[in-house]
């Protein structure tokens, strides 16, 4: 089966990968280098799925500097179709709705090849912004035009901690159409065990089946990094941002926790019955971390029942 099929049948256990397409200013000869090597890096791992992540300037989610500059990365839809075009591994492209009106949205819908391309909405960072095209808008758009294309939604373990509704967010992201879920990167597993049990329940309360949550993963090179985390609202527990603090190697321990938190989630998701996947993204152009996520995927894919 396909992974369309497969997120569809509700029974695999998924693995992707995602990154950052490369910078705007970037030239063409160097985006197709950058592609390569992706591709040839990736392909020891089988993967279900590659993910491509659209960047958003996000400075409305949060008034405190950024600790790291806005960089505008390439259109993930176009690098895909400019420079991926040998990849044979389904892509999932995001989509952050906001940023494009409708006729582009609608546009790039109807282009879509439904068997080797899937897609996640990503709606405002913040209630305070004035997208072009809002969340629900998107998913009505994709409603009209192109219902075969399998959508993802997105699922933010740290605000069902805040709110507890994270779980009724994603039934109604469910009943608008989306198949599977892709969280916000993970470091507190009780945060993701509880939207879990939560969504399991209300499921069950509502006679609905449950459908993939893809779990996201990321190693943590520096403190540096682990300040932009919490800018970007992942909630890092205490003890680990002590341990990643105090350890004399900060990208390994943070390997540590993150192949402890996805092998903890496995366990938990099968015995809830819950469908999963695990998603490892790289975002850093750092060699030691992209070889490090490289090498949790690897891990953990071998973990998995594919």
């Amino acid at each position: 089966m396909d992974l369309a099929q497969r997120i569809a049948a509700r029974g695999s256990e998924l693995l992707f990968f995602a990154v950052t397409p490369p910078r705007v200013t970037v030239t063409r000869e160097r985006a197709r280098e950058i592609a390569d090597v992706t591709q040839e890096r990736l392909a020891p791992l089988r993967l279900d799925g590659l993910v491509l992540y659209d960047i958003d300037d996000e400075s409305n989610r949060n008034p405190a500097e950024r600790p790291f500059p806005f960089l505008p990365t390439m259109d993930p839809a176009a690098f895909r179709a400019q420079h991926l075009t040998d990849v044979t591994t389904p892509v999932v492209v995001y989509r952050a709705v906001g940023k494009y009106d409708e006729d582009d949205l609608r546009a790039w819908l109807e282009a879509q090849d439904a068997d080797r391309a899937l897609t996640v909405f990503v709606g405002a960072s913040s209630r305070h912004a004035q997208p072009a095209t809002s969340l629900v808008r998107a998913q009505e758009l994709w409603a009209q035009t192109r219902p075969d294309l399998r959508l993802g939604g997105v699922a933010i373990p740290e605000r069902h901690t805040r709110r507890g509704d994270e779980h009724l967010r994603l039934i109604a992201k469910q009943e608008a159409g989306c198949s599977f879920f892709v969280t916000q990167v993970v470091y507190d597993a009780n945060a993701a065990k509880n939207l879990v049990s939560d969504y399991r329940y209300e499921c069950v309360a509502r006679g609905l089946d449950p459908v993939p949550i893809v779990f996201t993963f990321s190693v943590c090179g520096s403190l540096k990094t682990m300040e932009f985390l919490d800018w970007l609202g992942v909630d890092v527990p205490r003890w680990i941002q002590n341990d990643l603090r105090h350890a004399d190697d900060t990208l390994q321990a943070s390997y540590e926790h993150a192949l402890g938190a996805a092998r903890e989630l496995i366990g938990f998701c099968r015995r809830m019955g819950v469908p999963f996947g695990v998603n490892v993204e790289s975002v850093s152009i750092r060699r030691a971390e992209i070889e490090a996520s490289v090498d949790l995927a690897r891990v953990i894919g071998g973990d998995l029942r594919r």
